[in-house]
């Protein structure tokens, strides 16, 4: 059955949106994660790639409205986005094209291992007390001045970089979660940013996948389903991102992350069942 646009859905996809938006920003994995299992269980005559071609839409639209907020603190590393979008773009649109030919059920079971493995990376990361030293043995090779912060200098090996972002490029734009989840943990454990500047430049990294990956969605045709409830989620979006911003140094990060991380694996599970 087509998608109607009721007066609830009017009400409801925004406030989803801003939802989603808000609790992404916070934890600095976007949002996708919460959003695409919650599209496939509220449009279950949806194909995968409508499902995630909407949660793009909102992943692209959270990570452009935070990245705003984010150069104006000077919190970003534009050589070390640029770097990894070289790789990550192509890959971006690669995952568009797999998605147009990947069936919902395989799609439920795939999304229900990422779930999964996702949430076990949320709940090792909520255990961390402190981030990791930057890197101390090589010469620096960036410099960024925070607008009311400290200067930050480390070191980032390119061939390192090169590696990581055709991986975060695929899966983000394969399942429409954002590369959170990918980037994340590499800018923070393999490439050894500073903890401050990981989040931010990982937002700009996703503004850049998702736009690539939802052009050629375009292109290709798969978006002609979706583009009102992504329009409707996308309007929420844009404000949850700032809400999350101002909440990132005001909660406990910790708690929630550990809660992420529980519904996550409830979540995953069930998609795993229903895909099986």
């Amino acid at each position: 059955m087509p998608f109607e646009m009721t007066p609830f859905y009017v009400i409801f996809l925004p406030l989803l949106g801003m939802a989603v938006a808000t609790l992404g920003t916070l934890v600095g994995l976007g949002g996708g994660f919460i959003l695409v299992p919650i599209l496939l269980f509220l449009f279950p005559e949806a194909s995968a790639s409508t499902v995630s071609s909407i949660s793009l839409t909102v992943v692209f639209l959270n990570a452009a409205s935070a990245t705003i907020s984010n150069y104006r603190s000077r919190r970003i590393d534009f050589k070390t986005a640029a770097l990894l979008g070289i790789g990550a773009i192509p890959a971006a649109v690669l995952g568009a094209m797999a998605a147009s030919r990947v069936t919902r059920n395989n799609f439920e079971v795939y999304m229900g291992i990422m779930l999964i493995l996702g949430a076990v990376y949320v709940l090792w990361r909520s255990t961390k007390a402190a981030a990791l030293r930057v890197n101390l043995i090589h010469t620096p090779n960036r410099e960024i001045q925070e607008r009311r912060g400290p200067t930050y200098r480390f070191y980032i090996n390119t061939i390192m970089a090169a590696g990581i972002s055709p991986v975060s490029g695929f899966v983000s734009s394969f399942f429409g979660i954002g590369g959170g989840v990918v980037n994340v943990p590499a800018m923070t454990f393999i490439l050894k940013m500073p903890a401050r500047l990981v989040a931010p430049t990982a937002m700009l990294l996703l503004v850049l996948t998702s736009s690539s990956s939802l052009f050629t969605r375009i292109v290709t045709n798969q978006y002609e389903e979706g583009w009102r409830r992504a329009a409707l989620l996308g309007l929420g979006a844009l404000v949850g991102a700032q809400i999350g911003i101002y909440l990132s140094s005001r909660v406990n990060q910790r708690v929630v992350l550990v809660i992420l991380a529980a519904s996550m694996i409830l979540v995953g599970v069930r998609q795993l069942v229903v895909g099986i």
